[in-house]
């Protein structure tokens, strides 16, 4: 999405904590688009996680990801959208 992104990550909270794991995310990523000459800012100062806790909530999760592009009218089917997961 040009405007936001999702992860779907796992993280053991007891050795990692998640919040700074994903301001060092922002980070790397704030000098590769600032490399690009994409001026800051890049991100909110928040971010809003969800727990997943089983398949069926993960299935859920992927599928209202993967049909992002099609309710922004970016393309028609998520199929065709260039930046899904599967074309990285």
């Amino acid at each position: 999405m040009p405007d936001h992104l999702h992860a779907f990550v796992g993280l053991d909270d007891q050795k990692i904590d998640p919040p700074g794991w994903i301001k060092s995310l922002k980070n790397t990523l704030s000098k590769a688009l600032r490399f690009d000459g994409i001026p800051a800012p890049h991100w909110q100062k928040d971010f809003f996680d969800h727990v997943l806790r089983s398949e069926e909530s993960y299935e859920e999760k992927w599928h209202y990801v993967r049909e992002n592009p099609v309710r922004a009218g970016l393309v028609k089917r998520w199929q065709d959208w260039p930046f899904r997961s599967e074309n990285l």
